[in-house]
Order: structure tokens, then C-alpha cells, then sequence
């Protein structure tokens, strides 16, 4: 999402983390963060942004599970006279620089992706040999990587990582649905992905924009952790933009309890995706 999109789009780490506290309130275990330049509002990879908003958080006082984003610094937009040369857009950089904010702030979880794909007029790239070098770095400095999955294809290729040792323990999958030219946002799409996954893996899965809470239903059905947020979706009924990323959350508490479930504590979500308890 751009800041033009909605004006109260968290941008400064000051925002950012009152963001995630709000969302904790609603219920949230687990808060999933981009930095932005604050003057532009565009994504960042600035270790000073993400050093504030994580010490915002620790300082609160909080029990919120925080999740950094290694997403940033993967997309090559080929330029028009020769497509092996970077044009506008690109932001590809070396994969030990997309993780060197979590080798150093070490949060609990980051995510890891997995797709390489189409994305607008871009290419996002994660090739084998890239992942495995970010996946190495991120459980070295003892944090837990979500496998992060566009597609059928980067389940085969994240088994592969967990067979080989290279990333340990219990998997924590995040299944995204409803990105252009990944994985639709259906509910058959939804029961295939689950059923390729490692039998003793966690998962999670998202629809974006208006299929954020349908695929919520869809996972909980399924046996899945849910996720919601201003990065995927900032309506919060059609045609009317919501308040903040807290009210996504109140909507889903509300659902889930519709659906007869409630949402984790982060203490019973550290526990079931064997994290160290806090």
C-alpha cells in the first residue's frame, strides 16, 4: 500500500509502533513489519528505522511477537534497450543486506520468501541459492523464519530446505493469496496448498484487498492462523477505507468468533510455533 492510498497509513516508526500496539489491543499475537522512508513514505531498508520502531515496541513493555519483513531489496525491473541491464524500479540488492536487520535486531520471526514471480512490471527474485543464503543468516542469529509461499512451487522448494537442515525445527508457512500471478483466493486453492505442506508445519494463510476476510474464514476451516493488515487490505467494507490496522483486527476477532474461535495470546503463539517462551 502507498501513504496517497490512505492517510493513515503508518509511515514514521513512531506510527509504526503505536500501530502495532493498537493491533495487540484488538488482539493481534503477532505483528508484521516494513519500514518507510518518512519523508517519501516509500518501503525502506534502513536499520536505523527498524532499530526505532523494534525499540519502540521492546520499550512498551509489550508481549507482541514481532515479525520483520526481509521482502524489501528483491524486485529487477529489466530496462527497455537490454533486459540484462537494471532499469527504474529495481531494487535488487546482495541477500545478506536484506536480512542484515534481522541478523541484528534480532526479533523473534522474520519473514523469508520464497517466490520468484511477476509483480507489476517487475520480477520479484528469490532464487534457491538466495533464499538458502538469507535462510542460513536469519537461524544463525536464532530467529525463526515464516516461509513466506506465492505459489505451489515454493513449498517444493522450502521442503528442500527443510530436508537438507538448512532451516530446523517445526515450519512456519504463510500462504499468500491474491497476489497477480500467484495464488488465486479461493478456498480450492487454499485446501491444495495446505495439502502439499510438511505434515508437522504451522501455517497461516491471507487473501488480499476483498478477499482478506473470506481466506481468514478459509484458514480458520482449514485448520490455519489467520493474518490481516493495512499491507494487504485498507477497506474495511466495501468502499469504506478503515480506521486503522486495529479495526482489521476487531473485524477479525468478530469473525472468528462467529466461526466458534478465538484469537491467540502471543504466549500460546510462541508455544505453537516453538518459540522460546518470553
Amino acid at each position: 500500500m502507498k501513504p496517497e492510498q490512505h492517510p493513515k497509513l503508518p509511515v514514521t516508526p513512531q506510527q509504526i509502533a503505536e500501530a502495532a500496539l493498537d493491533a495487540r489491543a484488538a488482539g493481534a499475537a503477532i505483528v508484521h513489519i516494513h519500514v518507510r522512508d518518512p519523508e517519501t513514505g516509500r518501503p525502506s531498508m534502513s536499520l536505523d528505522l527498524y532499530r526505532e520502531a523494534v525499540d519502540r515496541i521492546r520499550d512498551s513493555g509489550s508481549d507482541l511477537i514481532i515479525n520483520l519483513t526481509t521482502g524489501e531489496g528483491g524486485r529487477f525491473a529489466p530496462s527497455e534497450n537490454d533486459p540484462r541491464v537494471a532499469g527504474p524500479g529495481t531494487t535488487l540488492v546482495h541477500p545478506l543486506l536484506r536480512v542484515a536487520h534481522v541478523v541484528e535486531l534480532r526479533p523473534e520471526i522474520c519473514s523469508l520468501d520464497f517466490n520468484t514471480m511477476n509483480s507489476g512490471g517487475q520480477v520479484v527474485v528469490n532464487t534457491p541459492s538466495n533464499v538458502r543464503k538469507m535462510a542460513e543468516a536469519i537461524v544463525a542469529s536464532g530467529v525463526k523464519p515464516e516461509l513466506e509461499v506465492f505459489d505451489t512451487g515454493d513449498i517444493h522448494l522450502a521442503k528442500d530446505l527443510l530436508a537438507d537442515g538448512t532451516i530446523p525445527g517445526k515450519p512456519f508457512f504463510q500462504i499468500v493469496t491474491g497476489v497477480k500471478y500467484g495464488c488465486s483466493s479461493t478456498v480450492e486453492t487454499l485446501a491444495y496448498m495446505k495439502s502439499i505442506l510438511p505434515p508437522e508445519a504451522v501455517w497461516s494463510a491471507f487473501g488480499i484487498a476483498a478477499r482478506e476476510y473470506p481466506m481468514l474464514a478459509a484458514a480458520q476451516l482449514l485448520g490455519g492462523q489467520v493474518r490481516v493488515g493495512m499491507e494487504d487490505n485498507i477497506y474495511i467494507r466495501r468502499g469504506e477505507l478503515t480506521r486503522d490496522n486495529a479495526e482489521l483486527v476487531e473485524q477479525a476477532v468478530r469473525l472468528l468468533d462467529m466461526l466458534g474461535a478465538e484469537p491467540a495470546t502471543p504466549d500460546e503463539a510462541r508455544a505453537m510455533l516453538d518459540l522460546a517462551p518470553r
